[in-house]
């Protein structure tokens, strides 16, 4: 249907002298309604469709949960046996411990790997709120502790130096720094993969029931604008890029993609749920690229960015910007000697009773980050709830 309505939009029309052009495509006022509904622009129609959105989507799921009786019911015995465990005293109560500040581990960073990547809204940049703050903290602290081997509590929660002094004039290597960190940057990057799934699923979904996912129906769109002479903005022409390429180089040029920052990564999970591609093809790519290649990069670059020796020549650079250099310069230095003081137990109490301005400014970053990915998550259940009403008037015309 879009094809046709594709070709209509570039219909060729001869003027009396026998000339002849291309009429301009007709803009898609239903899509640039959708596009409109956001939070800042229309919040109570937003918000309220929203919330539509949601109780449709609790409704579905709901019933399909219900139909599952013999799940729901394991799941309701498996919840009765963990939860009396927990609550008997005796001697499996070490294990226990052990596996619960374990699991909360193992959630908390896959959790926001897949905050990073699923298909909500435009994801939480976790990498770079959580993740990346956690390796540079590692990295600072290594140089400023001469060890890696902090103690077990509180880390991985607080890190804090070694009661016995280290004499040692050697620091950690950087494939050392990268070892304690590699568990925790594996969950993160498995995350992210995880959050890829849906849009193969759905895309896989469409094809076997025979209609088409929305958002190839968008590529086939563009590929019918290219077709015609349209010139596309550079976006678009990287959707049509990562759909061919990833349709014609398969496993390889799944790993690739994903072994790279790549925020059209979603095309390909759609475009192997189009075309069938097997599950275990494309997430075995997609985990070793994001879990494997793409974490050892961005570790990397985390690592030598936080070099003590790189970062206080940074900072000492600071003053060399004219007039806002040394006011820019004194906070810095603060909250890198703030940090260190942090690593030590004899000087934790003072770090945490003076805030710096360096700290507040993360703080807020983090809020508004946090605040815009909730937004994002509004906007995209609108969006989708006016896209049903639309499909919902279209079937009754017809």
């Amino acid at each position: 249907m879009q094809r046709l309505n594709a070709e209509q939009q570039h219909r060729t029309e001869t003027e009396p002298n026998g000339a002849t052009f291309k009429t301009p495509p007709k803009t898609n006022t239903n899509q640039t309604k959708i596009n409109s509904l956001v939070i800042w622009k229309s919040p109570i129609l937003t918000t309220k469709y929203a919330i539509l959105e949601i109780i449709s989507l609790l409704q579905c799921y709901g019933k399909r949960l219900i139909q599952q009786r013999k799940l729901m019911m394991a799941l309701a015995t498996l919840i009765i046996v963990i939860t009396t465990l927990c609550l008997v005293p005796g001697s499996h109560q070490q294990i226990i411990k052990l596996v619960k500040s374990k699991g909360i581990f193992i959630i908390y960073w896959t959790g926001l790997g897949v905050l990073s990547s699923v298909g909500l809204g435009t994801g939480l940049h976790t990498f770079l709120l959580y993740l990346g703050p956690h390796i540079a903290s590692v990295t600072l602290a290594a140089y400023e502790c001469s060890t890696l081997d902090f103690p077990e509590p509180p880390y991985p929660n607080e890190i804090v130096c070694p009661e016995e002094e280290v004499i040692s004039t050697a620091y950690p290597s950087m494939w050392a720094i990268m070892s304690k960190v590699r568990f925790e940057a594996f969950l993160w990057g498995a995350g992210t993969a995880l959050g890829e799934l849906p849009p193969y699923f759905m895309a896989k979904a469409s094809r076997l029931s025979g209609a088409e996912h929305e958002d190839f129906d968008d590529i086939k769109e563009l590929e019918d604008r290219k077709k015609h002479g349209d010139k596309l903005n550079l976006f678009e022409r990287g959707k049509l890029a990562m759909e061919k390429f990833v349709e014609k180089v398969g496993f390889l040029g799944i790993l690739l993609c994903a072994s790279i920052p790549n925020p059209l990564f979603d095309l390909a999970g759609i475009t192997c749920g189009h075309f069938l591609v097997p599950f275990w093809t494309f997430f075995g790519a997609t985990l070793i690229g994001k879990a494997i290649v793409k974490m050892h990069i961005q570790k990397i670059f985390v690592i030598i960015a936080f070099n003590e020796i790189l970062v206080e020549k940074a900072v000492d650079y600071m003053a060399i910007v004219p007039v806002i250099g040394k006011k820019l310069q004194a906070p810095f230095k603060g909250f890198l000697q703030n940090q260190k003081d942090r690593l030590h137990r004899g000087t934790a109490k003072v770090a945490h009773s003076s805030p710096n301005i360096i700290q507040n400014l993360f703080e807020y970053f983090v809020i508004f980050m946090i605040l815009f990915f909730v937004s994002s998550i509004i906007n995209s259940l609108a969006q989708s709830y006016h896209k049903k009403l639309n499909s919902q008037k279209k079937n009754k015309r017809s």
